[in-house]
């Protein structure tokens, strides 16, 4: 197949946060995985597990959402300031129903993404919080001068406010976040949004919970109920996106299916699945296009990635779950979809960034070794795509597919960018036994320096393992010639695959 990209001609940024990342107190993820307390053997800052902070460094992390989830709508957060000794303890309820000794709170995950160098995320509690108290986190964590919330902060260590862009309004508040109505939750998000100030240069970049999948009529509802509707969408001032969240199940919710014994028509039904993604974010931009054709608010996917059954022998309420060479794919195909949404999508978050779900990172509480998963190489490998401009490509013969139940699984899937005078090409064969071919025909520039990096294994259920580490791993790619039509690119069955380039 060939794939025509004009260097030349860009378009929408695809943002550096559409790389975003998600951690929730939620089993390992918190504690044993981003914290271990001061006492720990292992190198820690203040308690935070510095080769989990070095590993996430390497993917230029741009933004980490916190505290949940589910867990930010019961979450109180003045619980989670203070000296840890004098700290309430309180039961996650969602989550494995454990106490939480609050020792992870706003400071600790503030100091997490500065030693990150990420934005942070915060979600905000609408479920079980108040208004006051919503309000006062903002003041706390980002007022200068003098205030109650300013004067609270600096006798718990912190004289300057922090920067905190991004503030969630709630999460899933058609389920565990309230298990409101459209118009409930709307009107909630009115009153929460008004009363979470900017303060100083401080601007919230306010997010309000959406919809499930795909539930378009919420997406609906919100755009009418959160903006004025006139010869043009004015958004109003308290919400600045909305959210949506979609996960990839192969299963059913009850039988999600397990994460690395699975067959082909497994893996199949898998990535029709992925790639339903493109169609819901199609869906709910349609929709906001119809009220906001100028694209002012944005839509956020806050949480996506793979569910499978939980590990065996481990806690079902922690939901922690092997990675294989399966799941880097289903982030490959996201990426390019994410790459086509440009215009729109703003921001994604993938659930969940340690020990849970499609994490980048596992960490085995026995041997206390740290795991890059292969979806952590997907993350790396895609760095050149941050804030680049996203290049249009252009199948002329179309691209190979296959019929899986009723649906049509195209398998090889391509996106491209430009920063600068480097492209990246980012490409993905999801046939688990064809090798494919594609002719990279690039045009408007000329092309030097082509390196290539390859991302696969001997199976699709490989993955890596404390005694295994690099068993799925990124290695450089030699199959990648030079033709008179363009780059001509091998792309072996079931790999993931990238070509960067200098064009003048």
């Amino acid at each position: 197949m060939s794939a025509v990209i004009n260097v030349d001609v860009k378009g929408p940024q695809i943002s550096r946060h559409l790389y975003g990342h998600f951690a929730e107190h939620l089993g390992r993820c918190i504690y044993g995985g981003f914290y271990v307390g001061e006492d720990s053997d292992l190198p820690n800052a203040g308690g935070l597990r510095l080769d989990v902070v070095d590993a996430l460094r390497a993917l230029n992390i741009p933004n980490l959402r916190w505290p949940g989830g589910c867990f930010a709508d019961e979450y109180h957060w003045m619980d989670g300031i203070g000296p840890k000794d004098q700290r309430p303890s309180m039961v996650n309820t969602h989550w494995g129903n454990v106490e939480e000794n609050n020792h992870f709170g706003t400071h600790e995950f503030m100091a997490l993404c500065e030693l990150l160098g990420a934005d942070p995320y915060i979600s905000g509690n609408v479920g079980s919080g108040t208004v006051r108290e919503m309000s006062d986190w903002v003041e706390y964590l980002t007022r200068e001068g003098d205030s109650p919330m300013v004067r609270l902060r600096k006798a718990n260590g912190r004289e300057e406010p922090w920067r905190v862009p991004f503030w969630g309004l709630g999460n899933e508040a058609w389920g565990c976040g309230g298990n409101m109505t459209a118009q409930q939750y709307a009107a909630e998000a009115r009153r929460f949004g008004t009363y979470c100030r900017d303060h100083g240069g401080n601007k919230l970049y306010r997010i309000a919970a959406g919809a499930n999948s795909d539930d378009y009529a919420w997406t609906e509802t919100l755009m009418k109920m959160l903006g004025d509707l006139g010869c043009a969408y004015r958004p109003a001032g308290y919400t600045q996106a909305l959210s949506v969240h979609y996960y990839t199940i192969a299963g059913t919710w009850q039988d999600k299916g397990d994460a690395t014994v699975f067959g082909t028509d497994d893996y199949y039904r898998t990535m029709v699945q992925a790639a339903r993604v493109d169609e819901l974010l199609t869906g709910h931009s349609n929709v906001m296009d119809c009220y906001d054709p100028g694209k002012n608010v944005g839509l956020v996917l806050d949480e996506w990635g793979t569910w499978w059954n939980v590990e065996p022998g481990t806690n079902p309420g922690f939901l922690y779950q092997q990675n294989t060479l399966r799941d880097a794919l289903v982030a490959g195909i996201h990426f390019d979809i994410f790459h086509r949404h440009a215009d729109r999508l703003v921001m994604a978050n993938i659930a969940q960034t340690v020990n849970v779900l499609q994490a980048m990172i596992l960490t085995d509480p026995e041997s206390k070794a740290l795991v890059l998963t292969p979806t952590y190489h997907v993350f790396e490998m895609n760095k050149g795509h941050h804030d680049a401009a996203s290049l249009r490509v252009d199948l002329p013969s179309g691209a190979p597919a296959r019929t899986v139940g009723s649906a049509e699984l195209t398998t090889v899937s391509v996106s491209a960018s430009r920063k600068d005078d480097r492209v990246l090409v980012s490409l993905s064969n999801l046939d688990a036994a064809e090798p494919a071919d594609v002719v990279l025909d690039l045009r408007g520039g000329a092309v030097t320096d082509v390196r290539s990096r390859i991302l696969t294994a001997g199976a699709l259920q490989d993955h890596n393992t404390p005694d295994a580490p690099d068993t799925v791993a990124p290695r450089a790619h030699d199959q990648v010639t030079s033709t008179a039509a363009g780059l001509r690119v091998h792309l072996p069955a079931h790999s993931f695959v990238t070509v960067e380039a200098s064009v003048s």
